[in-house]
């Protein structure tokens, strides 16, 4: 049964709109959930989530700010605690799952049998195979299935393409990711079983890499893992990658979080023939024979919104997104590729065809 929170919305009353549900109220819920009412052609039907009495504090706290607003319109968010009860609502036309990793190619089926369009977090799923079963579902009965991949949206890595062509043909790429935490959290992030090899769950990384270099030829990975006592947590884990591109490129991977890392770092160097890349989340430089060249990098702000508007475009327009799921699938791929080499402790090969 569901429970209906109400408060004040603005915008004008179009007639043709998404209904949309999220599943979750954690991070990448709040922020889809904010987007799906901030947009004009959508309506946020209903949130589910585990807890009562979190969700119900979700949806208040996410009206808060229009009930404040006057001369606008009555909205109401319906209140589920079973995730499944979204799926026979006539109401509801898509669904966003923002729970944790593990949970994503369950709750991704169940929403696409259902008949309803489905946006996921990254990873869509851990395996690939049962991610590529999951796009073929969608595609067999003409609905959305769209993952996230707002990192490709980013100051970042704008200004990597933009910029990649000026320093000539790349040979190698460093991308380093350092995530202090202490004390370490015990969270879903922290457990292997719900979080996925580091570079499924961080699956941006890859995606970073491939969608600037292209088809991977062979990977190789080690990893290892801080453990917590007396449970199957972790407090810290430090994984690196090497993916080396048909085009001879290498790219070197590093992730590390948790409460065995003493420093920030989002880094990105990508050396060239002709030069040199260096990028962060603040700033960049070019460096070009006798040439240097500041480059500016711009903000995060609003990539969920964007991510969103443009998921409403494609289910009422039929607008191309920004990204594919096949390019998803393949970036999760390489990634498993990268598990299975962690574990092995030998190069691993990978055979899924690119597709571009």
């Amino acid at each position: 049964m569901a429970q209906r929170i109400s408060a004040s919305t603005g915008g004008n009353n179009t007639v043709t709109h998404v209904g949309w549900a999220t599943i979750g109220t954690g991070f990448a819920a709040t922020r889809r959930a904010k987007a799906i009412v901030e947009d004009p052609r959508a309506q946020l039907v209903a949130v589910a989530g585990r807890d009562r009495d979190r969700t119900a504090k979700f949806c208040a706290e996410l009206l808060s700010a229009d009930a404040a607003e006057p001369n606008v319109s009555p909205h109401e968010i319906d209140l589920e605690t079973g995730w499944r009860d979204l799926l026979a609502r006539d109401d509801i036309d898509a669904i966003a799952v923002c729970t944790i990793s593990r949970d994503h190619a369950d709750r991704t089926r169940a929403i696409l049998e259902a008949g309803k369009h489905a946006i996921v977090e990254y990873p869509l799923a851990f395996d690939p195979a049962e991610a590529r079963a999951l796009l073929d579902l969608a595609r067999s009965r003409d609905l959305l299935l769209h993952v996230e991949h707002i990192e490709l949206l980013g100051g970042l890595h704008r200004a990597a393409r933009e910029n990649i062509a000026d320093i000539g043909a790349p040979y190698y790429a460093r991308y380093v990711t350092l995530a202090p935490k202490r004390p370490a959290p015990q969270r879903w992030s922290y457990r292997a079983a719900d979080f996925g090899f580091p570079f499924v769950g961080a699956l941006s990384r890859v995606m970073r890499a491939i969608d600037l270099f292209g088809a991977v030829d062979r990977v190789s990975a080690s990893v290892r893992y801080w453990p917590r006592e007396g449970g199957d947590y972790y407090t810290s884990c430090l994984c690196r990658g090497e993916l080396r591109f048909t085009s001879g490129a290498i790219v070197e991977l590093v992730y590390s979080k948790g409460d065995r890392v003493w420093e920030r770092q989002n880094q990105f160097e990508i050396f060239a023939e002709a030069g040199v890349l260096t990028l962060t989340t603040k700033s960049g430089q070019l460096v070009r024979g006798e040439e240097t060249r500041k480059i500016a990098i711009g903000g995060r702000r609003g990539l969920f919104a964007r991510d969103t508007q443009m998921a409403t475009a494609a289910i009422l327009d039929g607008a191309a997104m920004y990204v594919q799921p096949e390019r998803s699938i393949y970036a999760l791929a390489v990634a498993d590729g990268l598990r299975r080499a962690a574990e092995s402790g030998v190069e691993v090969a990978i055979e899924i065809a690119y597709e571009h």
